[in-house]
């Protein structure tokens, strides 16, 4: 069984919720960041979505953004992430979700880079600006195999068209809760519960809600409709102000660890 399916299986077993934590590759270093993925395991996270570092990257709000150019100016690429994943499989199970853009995908190479991920022991993959039906209708798109692709539904997605995308889901439905870019708020978006069971009703997949989310009662009260919390701009802000210090894993670890505890207390 496919990493991702497996933890959700187990947190569904034992009545709990996943805690996800997005951090992006590379930044500061590769090394640091195989340090950061076995200490936010520690800590309790239950699945970690690894950015690949792009340097146009629109989704993202100013945090994400530069951490991806941190991580692109300190040398990493897509083999070079790929390479650390298979490193990191060594030490840890944990799942591991590609965040990314189609366009370092397709330049890798898509079917290629489906392979060569799997392999090294990645376990789902998210491209942000890739709409399911349109890459149905591009032939070199139709050839991933390997990984569970994860798919986004926005609070602009029209009913009909959440109901197509969670039909396609793989992995688990990442719901995100505010339209615009990443970035942590300081308050809950509305309408989540209504979104969550729309999705629900169309796929039996978890549905997992991020973007904005950045406090334990935040964390908890999203929990509280739905299978999964993720958590990325403030933990990526927490890597960018600490990162050449010798406190990073120190300071990641008390402030994940409340966030996770909110999640399982749900």
């Amino acid at each position: 069984m496919n990493r991702i399916d497996q933890r959700f299986a187990t947190l569904s077993a034992a009545g709990k919720k996943a805690f996800v934590a997005y951090i992006c590759a590379g930044d500061p270093s590769l090394e640091v960041t195989r340090d950061i993925v076995l200490a936010l395991e520690k800590a309790g996270v239950d699945i970690i979505e690894l950015g690949l570092p792009f340097s146009d990257p629109l989704a993202d709000g100013i945090v994400n953004q530069m951490a991806a150019d941190r991580a692109l100016r300190a040398g990493t690429t897509t083999p070079k992430v790929l390479e650390m994943i298979a490193t990191l499989r060594r030490s840890t199970q944990i799942p591991l979700v590609l965040f990314t853009y189609l366009n370092p995908v397709y330049t890798y190479g898509y079917e290629r880079f489906h392979k060569d991920a799997s392999a090294a022991g990645a376990d789902g993959v998210l491209v942000l600006d890739l709409p399911p039906d349109e890459a149905v209708l591009n032939k070199e798109l139709c050839g991933g195999v390997g990984l569970k692709h994860i798919r986004l539904v926005a609070p602009t997605t029209p009913a009909a068209r959440v109901k197509q995308i969670a039909a396609q889901s793989e992995g688990f439905v990442y719901y995100v809760s505010r339209a615009g870019v990443t970035g942590a708020q300081t308050t809950v978006a509305g309408g989540i519960d209504g979104q969550v069971k729309l999705i629900k009703a169309a796929t039996q997949v978890p549905v997992a809600v991020g973007f904005g989310i950045s406090n334990p009662e935040q964390a908890r009260s999203v929990a509280s409709m739905a299978d999964g919390v993720v958590v990325g701009s403030a933990i990526v802000n927490l890597i960018e102000k600490h990162g050449k210090g010798d406190r990073l894993i120190q300071e990641l670890t008390a402030f994940v660890k409340p966030l996770v505890e909110a999640v399982k207390s749900v």
